[in-house]
């Protein structure tokens, strides 16, 4: 009988353990960050569409052109924008949306994130807009515009 109550002991012993060790490795898998091929592919097969494989990022944020400054913000990350031709359209573009000068407009865009050179100052990393896909009113109700009067 004391033999049993050992042998019970030591099964509840070893079942807690590997159920702990079990719910470890669990959580370091959930908390692997994800590399941009697997946020790219959204079917169960491993191909890719062409639009995946050409190097380009969908941003979705809000956009704000200031006399010589560009930036993108989304959820994640602000991003210094390329001041170039495709800059020039999208800022033309939410133009029509702008109330104040400082209003930031919903936009998504495809383009070409790149990394800040070290000598430089500005945000970490910059955006090259290569495509620009929806440009949308802002919600009124979403405001975080702060205004100091008298």
């Amino acid at each position: 009988m004391d033999k049993l109550v050992q042998m019970k002991k030591l099964i509840v012993v070893i079942f807690g353990i590997t159920v702990m060790l079990g719910c470890k490795n669990e959580s370091e898998k959930k908390a692997q960050p994800i590399d941009d091929a697997q946020k790219e592919v959204s079917t169960d097969t491993n191909e890719k569409t062409l639009k995946q494989s050409d190097g380009l990022t969908l941003l979705k944020g809000e956009f704000l052109y200031m006399a010589d400054a560009a930036v993108l913000q989304t959820h994640r990350e602000i991003y210094g924008v390329v001041i170039d031709e495709k800059m020039h359209e999208l800022n033309d573009l939410v133009a029509a949306f702008k109330k104040e000068p400082t209003d930031m407009i919903p936009v998504e865009i495809r383009g070409k994130i790149i990394q800040k050179p070290e000598n430089e100052e500005g945000w970490n990393f910059r955006v090259e807009i290569k495509e620009i896909l929806n440009v949308t009113k802002p919600n009124p109700d979403e405001s975080d515009i702060i205004k100091l009067g008298n």
